[in-house]
């Protein structure tokens, strides 16, 4: 019970804290998303790389803060959209640093210094196309709108994977995640599915589309992207974990574990919702 009262209590400030940043401005969206950003980034770090290449772990981070402080500037206040290209700079200081790093008998770790900026700082400053219009205007509903549906499937996944996947059906992943059943994918695509409709019919899915039937489509045929999208993201992350034998990614969140464990489905399934919109056209982003 005591567990339960603190997954409860964590989940409720994490949920507080998300709405605060896609409801509230700008300023609190940029300070929550960078916030959430560096503590991926360091978890990240921390199981890949663990107490080696210090130094070059933090380039890492300053790398990734560049580049999504740049793009934030870039979509929010106008900043040149050129000078996007100086996230370049702290990215060669990376490279150039590991010439000068002395014990290079377990130099295979660095890599991972430029998969934490591929794989979490690029699809996180991404975020920012979905939270400003063309012309700056912050508008976070799109975002509450992804994360709505993503987190919705999870439930839903987790919902019908433990009453029903764990004793009818195929595994989805034994390999990476044994617990993930395929009733658990069909529960949580139903799940994402209905959030979407759901949020169609109450005015606040920010579609734009030509007419009523086109727009209801576009919102399910995004919630089948971010549903599939959301689950190659928890198994990408969950198989860097199964690699370093950890369980979570960080204990920031009492009971739920790291910011990456939360975050791990978004960092694929945003930007490929963002990608949908803007080959359909859907909306002006």
């Amino acid at each position: 019970m005591n567990n339960f009262v603190k997954r409860t209590i964590s989940g409720i400030g994490f949920a507080a804290i998300m709405l605060a940043a896609f409801l509230t401005n700008k300023f609190i969206f940029g300070a929550v998303m960078l916030f959430a950003l560096i503590v991926m980034m360091w978890e990240f770090l921390r199981m890949t790389c663990g107490k080696e290449y210090r130094y070059s772990q933090i380039l890492s981070i300053v790398a990734g803060v560049t580049l999504f402080t740049l793009v934030y500037l870039y979509r929010g206040f106008n900043f040149p959209g050129r000078l996007v290209i100086l996230a370049f700079v702290p990215v060669f200081i990376l490279m150039i640093n590991s010439l000068y790093v002395k014990d290079k008998s377990r130099f295979n770790k660095f890599a991972n210094l430029y998969t934490a900026i591929i794989y979490i700082a690029v699809p996180w400053s991404v975020l920012n196309f979905a939270a400003f219009s063309a012309e700056g205007t912050f508008n976070g509903m799109l975002l509450l709108c992804f994360f709505a549906i993503i987190w919705g499937s999870d439930v839903g996944a987790y919902l019908f994977g433990i009453t029903l996947g764990q004793k009818y059906g195929k595994k989805l992943f034994p390999s990476i995640s044994p617990k993930k059943s395929w009733i658990g994918f069909w529960g949580g695509m139903l799940m994402a599915i209905a959030i979407s409709v759901i949020l169609y019919y109450l005015g606040l899915f920010p579609v734009s589309g030509k007419c009523a039937t086109a727009d209801l489509i576009h919102c399910i045929m995004m919630a089948v992207l971010l549903d599939i999208a959301g689950v190659y993201g928890d198994l990408i992350e969950s198989q860097w974990k199964r690699h370093y034998d950890v369980k979570d990614s960080g204990n920031i969140i009492p009971g739920h574990g790291g910011l990456l464990d939360r975050f791990d489905s978004a960092l694929i399934a945003v930007p490929i919702g963002i990608i949908y919109l803007v080959a359909w056209d859907v909306m002006c982003l």
